[in-house]
């Protein structure tokens, strides 16, 4: 059976969508077999894996309305093994709206990734900026959830209404949901601020902390724009190795 985890964090711009990407390609790479939904109707884990979002036909977005099937609605990205993909682009922006027309509306992608879960080893979801619906989607639909945390001044911000949410979540809709851990992002060791973060989320969040940190790195910020993640962008950069090594612990986390 597949291990569901959603990528979550209301706030933007916290490297959300980088560690889905990124994460999916290494544990594609040390092989085992990956499906990404891309839940943000922004659609930058879908252009990230190299896939025109504009031209698809079958989204996640069809997939919630029932307008498609889950086989139908995933794509597999040019030149990366075992990672599948499903796409997302900005008609994902009104399924909030027409979500409120279904009963159980809590559930509807978890009913549609049920038939597939046990044909991948993980599932990882990339979550919109947001605590909406489509986050709730992805909350009763996953096992766990990872937060990246920005080495920020502000990176605690919201994060007490995640974990609200997680909570209300865990006792009304899925008791199993846990948070898998936290990982921080876009460090930079030459800055007492970055440093202190770490320290300040340490000291107040009752969490499991991954030991692998994600630093600020040129090659991580290059590789969407060039379609690729970024073990295949640039393997030997210091963000590929890091999160290489965030991947090793997630699986090592589940044995």
């Amino acid at each position: 059976m597949g291990k569901i985890i959603a990528i979550a964090n209301q706030k933007g711009g916290v490297g959300k969508t980088t560690t889905s990407i990124n994460l999916s390609a290494c544990l594609a790479e040390l092989g085992k077999k990956v499906l990404v939904i891309d839940l943000d109707p922004q659609g930058n884990c879908t252009s990230g894996f190299g896939i025109e979002k504009e031209e698809i036909e079958d989204t996640v977005y069809e997939l919630i309305l029932n307008e498609c099937t889950v086989k139908t609605s995933m794509m597999t990205p040019d030149g990366i093994e075992n990672v599948t993909i499903i796409p997302s682009n900005v008609n994902l922006a009104g399924a909030e709206i027409e979500l409120l027309e279904f009963n159980e509306k809590e559930y509807v992608l978890k009913n549609s990734i049920d038939y597939v879960k046990d044909d991948y080893d993980y599932i990882i979801i990339d979550c919109p900026p947001s605590l909406n619906m489509l986050t709730v989607n992805a909350m009763t639909t996953a096992d766990s959830m990872i937060i990246p945390i920005q080495c920020e001044y502000y990176a605690l911000e919201g994060i007490g209404q995640l974990i609200h949410t997680i909570d209300l979540v865990q006792k009304r809709l899925n008791s199993k949901l846990k948070i898998e851990g936290v990982v921080f992002t876009m460090y930079d060791g030459r800055t007492n601020l970055s440093k202190d973060v770490v320290d300040n989320v340490k000291n107040n969040l009752q969490a499991h902390i991954y030991n692998t940190i994600i630093p600020r790195n040129v090659s991580l910020a290059e590789a969407p724009s060039h379609g690729l993640p970024i073990t295949q962008y640039d393997n030997k950069s210091q963000g590929a190795k890091s999160y290489m090594n965030l991947a090793k612990e997630v699986i090592e986390g589940v044995k």
